[in-house]
């Protein structure tokens, strides 16, 4: 390959993402109204057509509170109360990962279409029962990776597709933030699946798969916090079909706001994304002499960007697809069992 600087395009790809709104409006279920339903609703709400018309969760007055918050929505003090209801298209299981094979069997056994928080269940063996049921059930199933359905993701596919930044070499993805040690927060309760990897480093292994496909290799080191649960992981994916050479270097930390960046580093040029790297944001493209070219600002921003994969699922619903092609469902469960592997080398219990 020459050594002479190669000329980067003078502009980004366009994203091929619809607009949220264009999507067909579904009526979704809540199972879990945490934090992380309450900005899914929020973007919903905002962004697109579909609409919050139930909650369910094991205290009624969580349920009512959460309803009275989103509007308009019927609270439910159990789960099987809201998949029963005749009014809901699709659930969203936004429940504790140690919960998510549990109501995501509930709601395909009602018939329902499921957009299951990340990570999609605490292991690769509980994801392949949930992707049995709803592949048995006839059934749109997806896992709520919301970066692979941001605008962002899309410019990246078509960089990496179009041979823009040549042989695909290093990405390097983090994912660190602070959380004081206490006992009954889920992070910290190997009881409710906590620990780095299934929600925080889930991030990066999924966004280093996105875009090199999955390893042959995993090897991973990592600490435990105090009540056991991994708090610390460093992780290096290797041996990919498609980019034999390249290698992906992950970090995921409970006890350091860590920038949470990430790069795709090529022989002609690299992609980096500023932090946090999985919400909406913009993509810098920088040869190797330098030159650098920025995409635009995105249009959503934050935790509404969230809006994008409930768009996704949405067409996939109206067109009678029963799986996402950005990730498929057994991509899904690859990925869970990349995360079973690491913190079996780590030493952290299944």
């Amino acid at each position: 390959m020459s050594d002479l600087p190669v000329p980067l395009p003078t502009t980004l790809p366009d994203s091929r993402v619809p607009d949220p709104r264009e999507a067909p409006p579904l009526r979704w279920g809540v199972i879990g109204p945490g934090g992380i339903a309450r900005a899914f609703a929020d973007g919903l709400h905002t962004h697109t057509r579909s609409r919050v018309v139930a909650v369910g969760s094991r205290s009624l007055d969580r349920a009512e509170a959460f309803a009275r918050e989103v509007g308009g929505a019927t609270a439910y003090g159990s789960y099987a109360e809201l998949v029963a209801d005749p009014q809901v298209d699709a659930v969203y299981v936004a429940s504790p990962h140690s919960e998510h094979r549990e109501h995501a069997l509930l709601a395909v056994a009602a018939g329902h279409h499921v957009l299951v928080e990340k990570a999609f269940t605490r292991t690769a063996a509980e994801a392949q029962e949930v992707v049995d049921a709803a592949r048995a059930a006839d059934v749109t199933c997806m896992e709520a990776m919301w970066t692979r359905y941001l605008p962002q993701s899309d410019v990246i596919r078509q960089l990496v597709a179009d041979g823009v930044l040549g042989e695909l070499e290093t990405v390097l993805a983090d994912h660190g933030q602070w959380f004081a040690e206490d006992r009954s927060f889920r992070l910290f309760a190997p009881e409710l699946a906590g620990g780095s990897l299934l929600d925080l480093g889930i991030y990066p292994v999924s966004f280093a798969c996105g875009v090199l496909g999955m390893p042959q290799r995993v090897t991973a080191v990592g600490t435990t916090a105090f009540t056991g649960v991994e708090a610390q992981a460093s992780m290096i994916l290797s041996d990919f079909a498609a980019a034999p050479r390249a290698h992906a270097v992950l970090t995921t930390t409970l006890a350091a706001k860590t920038p949470t960046i990430a790069s795709i580093s090529g022989s002609l040029a690299r992609v980096e994304l500023d932090g946090d790297f999985y919400q909406p944001g913009r993509v810098r493209l920088v040869s190797r002499s330098g030159e650098v070219v920025e995409g635009p600002e995105p249009v959503v921003h934050g935790h509404r960007g969230l809006c994008y994969e409930a768009a996704y699922l949405a067409r996939l619903v109206a067109e009678g697809r029963r799986e996402s092609e950005l990730l498929p469902l057994d991509e899904t469960v690859a990925i869970m069992g990349l995360l079973d592997e690491a913190r079996r080398q780590i030493g952290v219990p299944l």
